[in-house]
């Protein structure tokens, strides 16, 4: 199974919630974790990861928050990924992904699973920020097991 971090989730709902705020307007992790329904303390590791990444930008300061550091257009679930979980490898002998396999020297599948993983990366980097949250800025959960998951539109 393929399965991502809950933090990740948590990215991608904090970066639609930063959108739905609007492009320009500085939130607080406290403001975030509020509309969001997350604990204060994971929206902030959370912000202090897509930072990191320059996928959103701080300001101190009373007036200070966070924003979406770039149109949400050309923010990728990709981009999203990466941040939070590093490189996207499904296996460890892909490159990037910095770990070390022990039948790296007698694997037969090694050359193979290079194109099944760009296939992956190349898909999640067709889908945007606006497309997992809508254009306008809205979305709709699902709910599985109290966790929300992102229901999205049939095209």
């Amino acid at each position: 199974m393929i399965k991502l971090g809950k933090l990740t989730d948590y990215a991608i709902v904090v970066m639609g919630q930063l959108f739905k705020e609007g492009t320009n307007v500085l939130r607080s992790a406290h403001f975030l974790a509020e509309k969001t329904s997350i604990p204060e303390p994971t929206v902030a590791k959370v912000l202090k990861l897509l930072a990191q990444a320059g996928l959103v930008e701080s300001l101190r300061g009373a007036a200070g928050g966070y924003r979406l550091a770039k149109p949400p257009a050309l923010i990728t679930v990709a981009d999203i990924i990466t941040a939070i979980e590093g490189p996207i490898t499904i296996v460890s002998c892909v490159e990037g992904s910095g770990e070390d396999c022990k039948l790296q020297a007698t694997c037969l599948a090694k050359s193979s699973w290079a194109p099944v993983n760009n296939a992956i990366r190349r898909a999640l980097e067709t889908v945007k920020l606006t497309d997992m949250v809508g254009a306008s800025g809205t979305r709709t959960y699902a709910f599985i097991r109290d966790m929300p998951v992102i229901q999205m539109e049939k095209r």
